[in-house]
């Protein structure tokens, strides 16, 4: 675990406040969601509950680590436009050419720098729930095809 910390980075993306009523009044508890990436393809998210904010970030770092994944990126960017959803939230990914830079809101902007994308243009279109903008994102990354998935796809020989 030592050296996995060292390794990835983290970024909180959202942290909620959610308030129970109680009979002396309101108890709060908080909610935190956590993008974890090496910048080398591999990226997670983990969201974690807690009376406490800092046990909430600890609980969705050590969620994010559990739940890792690989993506494909070539040249810095991705292979090809996706359009992915989650729930209500969509998003249309689009590579870029170098030195566009990250172009995406906030959320679905941790999980691709994290991921180590540099260049790539965004549109969330629909809901802007952090939680699921996140979900989305993730979810294209994971779809993606590479051009060796394609042609197998095609029963096409590859041309390197």
């Amino acid at each position: 675990m030592e050296t996995e910390s060292k390794e990835f980075q983290e970024k909180v993306v959202a942290i909620n406040r959610c308030a129970k009523v109680v009979k002396g009044g309101r108890r709060f508890s908080f909610n935190a969601l956590v993008v974890v990436g090496n910048g080398k393809s591999r990226v997670g998210i983990g969201s974690g509950k807690a009376n406490e904010v800092a046990e909430a970030i600890r609980k969705a770092t050590e969620s994010a680590h559990k739940n890792l994944v690989d993506v494909i990126i070539r040249n810095k960017t991705i292979p090809h436009d996706i359009f992915a959803t989650y729930g209500a939230a969509k998003l249309y990914m689009r590579p870029a050419s170098p030195g566009t830079g990250v172009i995406a809101g906030g959320a679905a902007r941790a999980v691709l720098e994290l991921a180590g994308i540099h260049d790539v243009l965004t549109k969330s279109i629909g809901s802007s729930n952090p939680h699921n903008v996140v979900k989305a994102t993730l979810r294209g990354l994971t779809e993606q095809r590479s051009r060796k998935e394609f042609s197998a796809l095609r029963q096409v020989p590859v041309a390197h």
